[in-house]
This record gives C-alpha cells, structure tokens and sequence, in this order.
C-alpha cells in the first residue's frame, strides 16, 4: 500500500526506515580518513587491534587485525529485553546461552527489582563501532539468506584501512538491503526466518529481526557520527 508515494506495509515502513538511516549514514562518514578511524578518545577504548595487541579477553577476527570483546555480560540496557525473551516463553538456558553468560547470571537479571545498574560498555572508536556493524549484518545475511553454516566472527577480515573497510561494509549493505527487499509476507511471520546464532533471532518473527536490524543500524551510526562531531571539536 502507498500514500502519495510513502509505503505503508510493514516491510515497506522498515526498508525506507533504513534506507534513510543508511543516505543519513553515508554523508555523514564522507571523508573519513584512517587516523580519524582508529582515534581513542578515552583510555582503555575498544578499537580493532592487530592479533597480537588485542586488549580484551575475547577478541576474535579470521585475519591480523581483531575485533575488540570483553568477559562475557549482559549490560543493564539489555536487561529489559532479557525480560521479554523470559516473558515470551525462552528457558534461562536458552536466554544465557544467548547472551554466553551463565544461567546464574541470567536469573539474577531476571531477579533484579530495583533501578537499573549503570551501563559499563567501554567507549570505543569508529573503526570498532564499524566493524561491529559489520560483523552482525554479515552473519544476519549469512544466516539468513545464506548457507547458514559459516561462522559470524570470522566472516568479515578487519582492517585498519577506513577507505577499504567503508568500501567492503556498503557493499554488504546494499546486498542486504536487496535480499530483504525480497522477503514475503510470509517469511516476514515465519519464526526462526533469520537462524542467526548470536540472539533470539532463530525464535522470533523475521519481521521483529529486521526492526531489530535497523535499530542496530541506526544506534551505532549515532555513535560514530557523534564521534566525529567530538573529535572535530577537540582539534579546534
């Protein structure tokens, strides 16, 4: 359905959702140089690392340059959606196997009745906020529309180059815009569409996955968009 040319059917309303967010997103990485990419604005940031300076326990990339990841948590603004998997039926097996935490830590999340512990996720730099982008729309295609076999962390090789790491992310993203793009109205109701392993995507609807999808789109060029804002100010 249309009105006066603006598409008003769910995958309609999410595809110009995120081709929005994407034009949005690509005036505002014009330029983007390499120094630029991988600046720190704060000790202790999380960044892509070449193998052997990783700075955190978990990092993980196929090639010399690794991806950035901490201990495995849940950070308390995803506390709310550890409630709705746990409302919606998910074991707490199934939700900490999820999120790779222990069931322990599950339950004591699930437990939780006063205010909301701080958010602790690290700062961190474009490149790692790209690459993680990155990384999670290359293992939504793959489990979705691909073979659904292949590892998510070691599909995309990082790279400290912003040219080529621009070059290599928009070329995924237009694939993936074009296979949602042809996704049915049945598919966009079909539970366990998207098999992707790191979430809930295997238990729910394609179309909740794909609102999931944009909001990681959008909430993490924010970040890097404000990134720049803040580092141009710094330079005067």
């Amino acid at each position: 359905m249309e009105t006066e040319g603006t598409r008003t059917d769910r995958l309609g309303l999410l595809l110009d959702q995120f081709d929005k967010a994407r034009e949005m997103a690509r005036v505002r990485l014009t330029g983007l140089g390499d120094e630029e990419y991988l600046w720190e604005p704060a000790p202790g940031c999380w960044s892509i690392r070449r193998r052997g300076e990783a700075a955190t326990p978990r990092a993980f990339g196929p090639g010399e340059w690794v991806l950035d990841l901490g201990e495995a948590d849940i950070p308390a603004s995803e506390y709310a959606e550890v409630g709705r998997q746990a409302a919606g039926g998910m074991s707490v097996a199934k939700i900490a196997d999820d999120w790779s935490v222990s069931v322990e830590r599950v339950e004591q999340i699930l437990a939780h009745t006063g205010a909301p512990e701080p958010d602790e996720t690290p700062v961190t730099t474009i490149a790692w906020r790209l690459a993680h982008l990155h990384f999670h729309f290359a293992g939504g295609w793959e489990w979705t529309f691909g073979e659904r076999r292949r590892e998510p962390k070691l599909l995309v090789d990082f790279t400290p180059s912003a040219a080529l790491a621009l070059e290599r992310f928009w070329a995924l993203i237009d694939r993936w815009r074009d296979s949602v793009a042809a996704v049915t109205e049945e598919q966009l109701d079909t539970v366990g569409f998207s098999q992707y392993p790191y979430g809930s995507d295997p238990d729910d609807p394609f179309v909740a996955v794909l609102s999931g999808a944009n909001l990681e789109f959008i909430h993490h060029m924010a970040e890097i968009a404000l990134l720049r804002d803040l580092r141009r100010e710094l330079a005067g």
